[in-house]
């Protein structure tokens, strides 16, 4: 068991290729079996020393490696080469083999350093992660670049410490373009996929729906779910997993914090508040969960605060969590058109617009009408209706109503799942598949 592991922030200072650390530092740990004793001493120059109480084999010696090269990434924030690595007490024969296990323990670390070994350690953040990258910013002609799956390790809170000093780049999972030119199959097929297990590119390689489900179901719970929890130490974990199953039922739907609060009042008997609500919503933005689409009155030029629409950054991920029991092509549909336009680039908010009529009593009165999205990019504004069908002239009539109703030359489209060439009306209004427009670059100019 590790006796001993303590961790503090090391900022490492660069003279002749050497790094010189802050110490004094000292880490000692004996594994399990009392075999190995291993110490770290970090005052100056780096010295690690390591011994075992018996004769021992390069197999074994295998495992203390990995031990080594979890507390140098504590202690640096980095991995360092095993080579340099001192051995007392052994053979020229034994150094010169523990160095090959050494190299090729380099190719295969991130195979077992996981993130979750730093709990044991009780490291909160890894090394001060920001003060890492900071650390490597007077290196000339260096780009760094720091990924990750979700938020752990880019959350709004290290962006901000690197504000003026570098970019985020989102990379979203697969459109259904990507998607495509990795499916084995037609197109029709390849929409059915995509609409059930969306676009996490591991799916794709997967050859069966028991390993995909399988993959998406785990991922949601083990990954996502824990991190949220874990990092932000919620003991409600019920609530959070109660109100990701009403955001994921109600994508495509218009929602509020109260009414959220009322159904969990309602339906599960819970009296979580409206803060506590709109925290955990915050959470899952933050992780890449879902993603907001706020409500524009496009006539009145402003922002109308509530309700607004959620949808899932990944479909699978949101039929993952149902238990792909809520298939809903329509809303879906919906879903894949916002992640789109996200993909390409543009914000994308709820439009409403106002319509003013008289009614059966000859009195004015107003109705507001939706348009599914407005698609804005610098000086380009595209209003679209996700209409999935259009079999009847009243469906089609219904689905024009908003977008005749604004009184500007930006494009408006209405996209049906149906095959069919591209189609503009007497009102200007644009008709297209859901095919067209997906697979097409320039489809927004069709």
């Amino acid at each position: 068991m590790e006796k001993l592991a303590k961790c503090k922030v090391l900022i490492g200072t660069y003279i002749n290729d050497n790094i010189i650390l802050g110490g004094p530092h000292v880490a000692e740990f004996e594994t399990r079996d009392n075999k190995f004793f291993i110490k770290i001493e970090q005052c100056g120059y780096r010295k690690i020393s390591i011994k075992a109480s018996e004769e021992t084999s390069v197999f074994e010696l295998y495992g203390v490696f990995t031990k080594i090269e979890r507390l140098l990434m504590i202690f640096d924030g980095q991995f360092l080469n095993l080579e340099n690595l001192e051995f007392t007490d052994l053979s020229d024969t034994k150094k010169s083999m523990l160095k090959s296990v050494g190299n090729n323990l380099m190719h295969q670390r991130l195979s077992y350093f996981k993130s979750s070994d730093l709990v044991s350690y009780k490291v909160d953040k890894l090394l001060e992660f920001e003060e890492v990258l900071n650390s490597l910013l007077h290196i000339n002609n260096v780009d760094v670049y720091v990924t990750g799956s979700n938020s752990k390790f880019l959350s709004k809170d290290v962006i901000t410490e690197f504000r003026g000093r570098g970019d985020e780049i989102h990379i979203y999972p697969l459109t259904f373009k990507e998607f495509m030119q990795v499916y084995e199959g037609d197109v029709y097929h390849g929409w059915a996929e995509y609409v059930i297990y969306g676009g996490l590119p591991l799916t794709v390689t997967m050859k069966t729906e028991e390993q995909k489900i399988n993959y998406l179901t785990r991922l949601f719970e083990e990954t996502y779910l824990k991190d949220i929890i874990e990092r932000h130490h919620i003991d409600k974990t019920q609530e959070l997993e109660d109100l990701v199953n009403i955001l994921a039922s109600a994508i495509g739907s218009l929602t509020n914090v109260p009414k959220i609060e009322a159904t969990f009042r309602s339906v599960m008997q819970s009296n979580i508040s409206g803060n506590t609500i709109r925290q955990y919503i915050e959470y899952l933005e933050d992780a890449f969960v879902i993603n907001k689409a706020n409500r524009y009155n496009v006539k009145g030029r402003k922002y109308i605060g509530t309700p607004l629409k959620y949808y899932f950054e990944d479909v699978g991920l949101r039929n993952a969590r149902l238990g792909f029991r809520q298939i809903e092509e329509t809303h879906i549909m919906e879903n894949i058109v916002y992640n789109e336009l996200r993909s390409r680039g543009y914000s994308v908010d709820v439009g409403v617009v106002e319509k003013r009529g008289v009614n059966r009593e000859g009195k004015t009165e107003r109705t507001y009408l939706e348009i599914d999205f407005i698609a804005n990019l610098g000086s380009r504004r595209y209003y679209i209706q996700s209409a999935f069908s259009m079999p009847t002239e009243e469906k089609r009539m219904q689905e024009k109503a908003s977008l005749i109703n604004v009184n500007d030359s930006f494009k408006k489209i209405i996209l049906v799942k149906d095959v069919m060439n591209v189609t503009r009306d007497e009102d200007g209004i644009t008709t297209m598949s859901i095919y067209d427009f997906l697979l097409k670059e320039n489809s927004l100019e069709l």
